[in-house]
């Protein structure tokens, strides 16, 4: 360099290349936007179209808080059946209980596919009446959860056109009740066998909303990954990657089915359960697939509930659904499937558990870093991206009820 600043360069101009190197990233950016904003549920709670009504939410929670106080009435039991650091086991108690008399039910989803059956016409388009004014009722009073929606029926398996006009069905006389759309309302796609249906999903979304006179872009959707052929495609590809290009930015969830997953894997009943190493391998798939898209990932659900009241019964589906929870958010789902008022003790003080365990690291390191301080007692030397999956942890913590807001740094990155 010489006196003022000047250096020789052989090349005398990259003008070009930066130009691509520009292109580049932001066909990247497109592609990977960054995580969804916003707040995401704990669990989504699967209730059969015949039996959902405006006071589904809310029976819920009475049972489930019927169920914690009859069968782990104190912080000793509770602690106990949740395998909970006692130091920790009066707080989280004391946390369900009132996230459960408060809040229950995070995301609703009215299912018209497997948790209900395939029926005649005349019965299902009475159904969608019943449900469209249990919805606005809920609305209404103010009862609706937070997120909310429909699953209904797969394009694998010849239930389209019934998918179809139940949509079309509820929408249409929803429209005509209340007058809109009430917020957090997503659709769920189940049984995703190739893209293309995806693809002809969002063409009937994209009609539909013509159709109704809602703004484009307003019905959004989740898939459900539960065929082998959503991982890995026809062509020996990882399918996700199609069917996520194939949402054309309408999908915001991808969900897990443990079931029909680990069956088409030709697994034996006994061994069709979350935890199972096959269910592993699909929810890296999925992770590795879709981190940084912005598509959220949610697991699925465990189905063994009580056979009766007794608090053996209660206790061993607590036992269950709690381990397979911490499962889940040990590899990083944060969300799951809920099928019964049993699950949500079991959701709640696992996942609180979970938060509160590390929010005092998680806080002391994000301070630390903030501070621009030594690294903290453990001699971590966090980078920039650990700091951002601690922030995003505290503020799950904050959103589903285990941390107050408060305990939030008041900078983040």
């Amino acid at each position: 360099m010489g006196d003022h600043g000047v250096v020789n360069l052989s090349v005398p101009s990259i003008d070009d290349l930066s130009a691509r190197v520009d292109a580049v990233r932001a066909s990247h950016d497109e592609t990977f936007p960054g995580p969804a904003e916003g707040r995401q549920p704990v669990h989504t709670v699967y209730v059969p179209a015949d039996r959902f009504t405006a006071g589904t939410a809310a029976e819920f929670g009475a049972e489930a808080l019927r169920l914690l106080n009859a069968h782990a009435p104190g912080a000793g039991t509770f602690g106990s059946v949740f395998g909970l650091d006692p130091a920790l086991a009066g707080t989280v108690h004391e946390r369900v209980a009132a996230k459960l008399a408060s809040e229950p039910v995070e995301d609703v989803r009215i299912d018209f596919e497997d948790g209900y059956g395939v029926r005649p016409d005349a019965e299902e388009d009475g159904h969608v009446g019943q449900v469209v004014e249990a919805v606005a009722a809920a609305y209404q009073s103010r009862t609706l959860p937070h997120y909310w929606g429909l699953r209904v029926k797969s394009f694998a398996d010849g239930g389209h056109e019934r998918s179809m006009r139940t949509l079309d069905a509820f929408l249409t006389a929803l429209r005509d009740r209340l007058g809109r759309l009430p917020g957090g309302f997503t659709i769920t796609f189940p049984k995703v066998v190739m893209a293309d249906h995806v693809a002809i999903f969002v063409d009937y979304l994209e009609r539909l909303e013509g159709a109704l006179g809602l703004p484009a872009g307003i019905l959004r959707f989740e898939v459900q990954i539960e065929t082998t052929e959503a991982i890995v495609d026809e062509q020996g590809r990882v399918g996700l990657r199609g069917i996520a290009s194939a949402g054309r930015g309408r999908l915001t969830a991808a969900h897990f089915g443990v079931f029909d997953y680990t069956a088409a894997c030709g697994l034996p009943p006994e061994q069709q359960r979350l935890d199972h190493p096959a269910c592993d391998f699909a929810r890296n798939i999925m992770q590795v697939t879709l981190a940084g898209t912005g598509i959220r990932l949610s697991d699925g659900s465990t189905n063994l509930v009580p056979r009766g009241d007794s608090a053996d019964e209660v206790h061993r589906t607590w036992t269950t659904h709690a381990a397979h929870v911490r499962h889940s958010l040990a590899n990083g789902f944060y969300q799951g499937w809920d099928l019964h008022p049993s699950h949500l003790p079991s959701r709640y003080a696992a996942v609180y558990a979970f938060h509160l365990a590390g929010a005092d690291e998680a806080l002391a390191r994000v301070r630390a870093w903030q501070d621009q301080a030594a690294p903290n007692d453990g001699g971590v030397l966090d980078e920039p991206a650990t700091i951002k999956t601690l922030t995003a942890r505290l503020q799950r913590a904050v959103d589903c009820g285990a941390l107050p807001p408060t305990a939030l740094p008041q900078q983040t990155l």
